[in-house]
């Protein structure tokens, strides 16, 4: 849960909804489905915190979609690796 202003699902505007389903519908078929869901079937927190402007976050996480793509040349595998360890240097939790 983030702890600044978010805007529920169920109050989503009609841009809201598009940048989300937008972003979604580039992601790898594994990640399609958001891992931390909120009660009410939102994003994660993480997408949700950009919910107050629906260009960042499409932009945000339309690059990762992009990113994770099937037909580059790396495996999950190596995509997992490669993220741990970012997140391990930057000392992130996620």
């Amino acid at each position: 849960m983030t702890w600044i202003k978010t805007v529920p699902m169920s109050e989503a505007d009609e841009k809201l909804r598009r940048a989300l389903e937008a972003q979604r519908e580039l992601y790898p078929a594994e990640y399609a489905e958001p891992v931390h869901p909120t009660p009410d079937g939102g994003s994660s927190g993480i997408v949700a915190s950009h919910s107050l402007i629906p260009d960042a976050l499409y932009h945000a996480f339309a690059t990762f979609g992009v990113l994770m793509s099937p037909e580059l040349p790396l495996t999950r595998a190596q995509h997992e690796m490669i993220t741990t360890v970012v997140s391990s240097i930057n000392r992130c939790h996620y």
